[in-house]
């Protein structure tokens, strides 16, 4: 058999090795070390994915054991964009552990676009909490790290508050006086709902189609709870992300409700516990994050007490 010639043979090399090294800045022993993760290079996409198997969560799913390849375990894919880099991950998470990771995600310059379940029947109950963002590699992999080392952490104890809701006391003027809006009351629940705006099927929907940011108060004003849903365009979640959890305000889902509809409207629900005026500014605070197509939705500013 005739042997290649010499410059054939270090082309060849060459080639080999330009195939098997990740590309320049992107640094898979770094990403592996931050984020306690092993991780695969695909050459086609150029992208570098680290998985994170949970079997110590111990989920079953109607009562067969989940093993991480179907469904219990985190991942992050890391890519490189020019000078920049970017992560997109699903990170799966206890309920307790839900405030963590996303306070770390938040905390790190990174985006959360959906919390939601995968599964019926499960037990624990988890979730899974999807993330990205994009900037300097060494922040993005600190970044990522971060946030799977939050979903290892302990988590805290759910928020029990004994309260008869059909007994609620609290003063709908003191919650109107912070939300500059008139809500209804009924069984004990104050309720106030504001319309968002958008188009689908090539007409309007609006608040009684389903497009709105709804809060649903019940208790006293000294310990009250409040529940509800945030409609929001894509460039609102975060801001209003960051208010809520500033407020200590429970993030329970973040998913879409429509599809073809424009702009996009994202929905997140969350769960509140505290007196009533620290609850109704906290809203306040991420309704002040929103707008509408047309301006402001109305919403007054006002001074948040300490």
């Amino acid at each position: 058999m005739r042997s290649l010639p010499p410059a054939l043979v270090l082309l060849t090399a060459l080639a080999s090795a330009a195939i098997a090294a990740p590309p320049p800045g992107l640094d898979t022993k770094q990403i592996e070390s931050a984020t306690g993760a092993t991780g695969a290079f695909d050459y086609k996409e150029g992208a570098f994915k680290v998985s994170l198997p949970r079997p110590d969560l111990g989920v079953t799913v109607a009562g067969v054991r989940l093993p991480p390849s179907m469904g219990a375990a985190s991942w992050a894919s890391f890519k490189r964009i020019g000078p920049n880099t970017v992560v997109m991950g699903d990170v799966i998470v206890g309920e307790d552990q839900v405030d963590h990771v996303m306070d770390a995600a938040l905390n790190h310059g990174l985006n959360v676009t959906a919390l939601h379940t995968h599964f019926l029947w499960a037990s624990p109950q988890v979730l899974y909490m999807h993330v990205d963002g994009m900037g300097p590699e060494a922040r993005i992999v600190q970044a990522m790290g971060a946030v799977f080392q939050a979903s290892r952490a302990a988590g805290d104890p759910a928020p029990e508050v004994k309260l008869d809701l059909s007994h609620s006391m609290l003063d709908p003027a003191r919650i109107d006086a912070v939300l500059r809006k008139k809500g209804d009351l009924q069984d004990g629940v104050y309720k106030i709902v504001w319309g968002r705006s958008t188009r689908m099927h090539g007409d309007a929907m609006g608040q009684t189609m389903g497009v709105n940011t709804w809060a649903a108060f019940a208790g006293s004003d000294d310990q009250a709870v409040v529940d509800g849903d945030f409609a929001m365009y894509e460039q609102e979640l975060q801001s209003v992300l960051r208010a809520l959890r500033g407020s200590r305000i429970h993030v329970t889902a973040i998913h879409q409700h429509m599809v073809s509809e424009t702009p996009r409207v994202m929905f997140l629900h969350y769960w509140g516990v505290g007196p009533t005026q620290a609850l109704a500014e906290g809203l306040r605070a991420a309704l002040e994050q929103t707008t509408t197509v047309r301006g402001r939705d109305n919403v007054v500013p006002v001074s948040r007490s300490r």
